[in-house]
């Protein structure tokens, strides 16, 4: 089995900003307010975040502020996906020199990438980072979903730690936590995390 990043809730953070600029004293007071309140993961800039209208100093700064406020109470994970691989390793890289405990990383949206686009994209970004990956399966949104059996091969990649399923498919959850019972998946809809946990799910 995988080492497993967080059971349990993990928060997908909102951004808070004022007069045009990420308001950080606010930040602060959300991130202890989770913690407070038994949260057991930060994910920060994802996509409840506002990492994709947020600049990449903006993006950044907020990460940096994220693992320092945080402090080592609970893992601090990082939005850092991006439609171009490059950008997206950068990302990887740069979160990962401020210390981040993982990176949650979208499937490149738009592009509707094959399955081979998508084994060289994740691939490409875990060969150059050493912390663990989370994908992030949200086909709605991004017009890509990730079969079971690109799973089955992304899954044999070491740092690749997991992934955040919010497909809707519950059938289709049941197929990947059979077809891939080390590879650790979380809900990515609130409503359906009990129907996922009860088929192997992390949370």
């Amino acid at each position: 089995m995988k080492e497993i990043l967080f059971t349990g809730s993990g928060v997908a953070i909102v951004t808070p900003f004022h007069a045009g600029a990420v308001n950080f004293p606010a930040f602060g007071r959300l991130i202890d307010r989770q913690i407070d309140s038994g949260t057991d993961a930060i994910i920060v800039c994802g996509t409840t975040g506002e990492a994709a209208t947020m600049t990449q100093k903006e993006r950044m700064e907020t990460i940096a502020y994220c693992v320092d406020r945080v402090a080592g109470r609970v893992p601090v994970i990082a939005g850092t996906g991006a439609n171009d691989t490059q950008v997206a390793r950068e990302n990887a890289l740069a979160a990962e020199r401020l210390g981040v405990d993982g990176l949650l990383i979208v499937t490149p949206y738009y592009n509707k990438a094959t399955q081979q686009g998508l084994l060289r994209h994740y691939k490409v970004i875990a060969d150059s980072v050493g912390t663990p990956i989370i994908l992030y399966n949200v086909p709605s949104r991004t017009g890509v979903d990730i079969p079971v059996e690109v799973y089955t091969r992304l899954s044999r990649i070491p740092n690749l730690a997991g992934v955040k399923e919010a497909s809707s498919s519950i059938s289709k959850i049941g197929k990947l936590c059979a077809a891939c019972p080390d590879f650790p998946v979380w809900s990515g809809n609130d409503d359906q995390a009990v129907a996922v946990m009860s088929l192997g799910g992390q949370g």
